[in-house]
């Protein structure tokens, strides 16, 4: 729940105010200490950025094919979606890593296998 600016000052202003600790406060204002803890660090809200979450499977696909062996945040860049949505979209490719047995036990690298 999104909280105003003029409630998380007052909620700040009382805790100076009476000497409150942020556990007293957050009881006091019935919200959350971890609230409390943010406001304290910055009382602004961050704001909702807008992510693309749609991804072109065969454009995944041809990016799985040329990087192999790329981390999750690295073809989200690559694509401009949240990692989360890397993740959801290789499950639906059924995409699975497998150990490149070629190499020695220190070098050891993961592939990515496309089925079919």
């Amino acid at each position: 729940m999104a909280y105003s600016l003029d409630f998380r000052r007052k909620v700040l202003s009382v805790r100076e105010k009476e000497g409150l600790t942020i556990i007293e406060v957050a009881d006091r204002f019935d919200v959350g200490v971890a609230s409390v803890t943010r406001w304290i660090k910055d009382i602004h809200r961050k704001p909702q950025g807008f992510r693309k979450r749609k991804i072109d499977l065969d454009v995944l696909r041809q990016d799985i094919l040329d990087y192999p062996d790329a981390y999750q945040h690295e073809r989200a860049a690559r694509l401009g979606v949240a990692q989360n949505a890397i993740f959801m979209a290789l499950r639906k490719l059924g995409v699975t890593y497998k150990k490149n047995t070629d190499t020695s036990q220190s070098g050891r690298k993961r592939t990515a296998h496309l089925p079919g």
